[in-house]
């Protein structure tokens, strides 16, 4: 059972949404999630992903690492992962996430977001996350905007996406 987080200033819960870890068992609801045009169309994930490749990746996930997905009535709506670095980048983070293509503005990324940077902030002391997004996604855009994300840069070229080679944007988010 998903433990729930006492509201806070920076987190507002969406009440039909619970956010939780990621297991094993959500293999063929993150593969399903993942064959979403619109979702693919805004990550580096390529179509027809199977059941038994997502199980994979969920298991060798990193221990370190943050994987939560979103659930609205029995179904995974959204997925999101936090990795933290190593070494002399410890007190940085990778972000990555995504939404159903059915459920885009209704308050599913911004609850996966907020959860995952109050991981980063209370329980990780992460001092920076940082994220890649395709200058085209306005929505994903404006949400990293809204938590506090400021571009830093342009990767020309980033991706081959339907066909072209497509830039990216460089994002992050700091943390004093």
């Amino acid at each position: 059972m998903a433990a729930t987080r006492p509201a806070s200033p920076r987190h507002r819960s969406t009440p039909q949404i619970t956010i939780r870890a990621r297991t094993p068992d959500d293999a063929a609801g993150v593969a399903a999630l993942h064959s979403l045009p619109g979702y693919r169309f805004g990550t580096l994930r390529l179509p027809h992903e199977t059941v038994d490749n997502v199980r994979k990746r969920i298991e060798q996930t990193p221990a370190d690492a943050v994987t939560l997905v979103a659930v609205l009535e029995d179904r995974i709506v959204g997925d999101i992962g936090l990795t933290p670095m190593a070494g002399r980048r410890r007190h940085s983070g990778e972000l990555g996430m995504g939404v159903h293509d059915g459920h885009v503005g209704q308050g599913i990324g911004r609850a996966m977001l907020a959860e995952a940077l109050a991981i980063a902030d209370d329980w990780l002391d992460l001092k920076r996350v940082q994220l890649t997004v395709y200058p085209d996604n306005e929505p994903a855009l404006a949400l990293y905007r809204r938590f506090g994300f400021e571009e830093e840069g342009r990767l020309r070229m980033f991706a081959f996406r339907a066909g072209a080679h497509v830039d990216a944007l460089v994002m992050a988010r700091l943390r004093p």
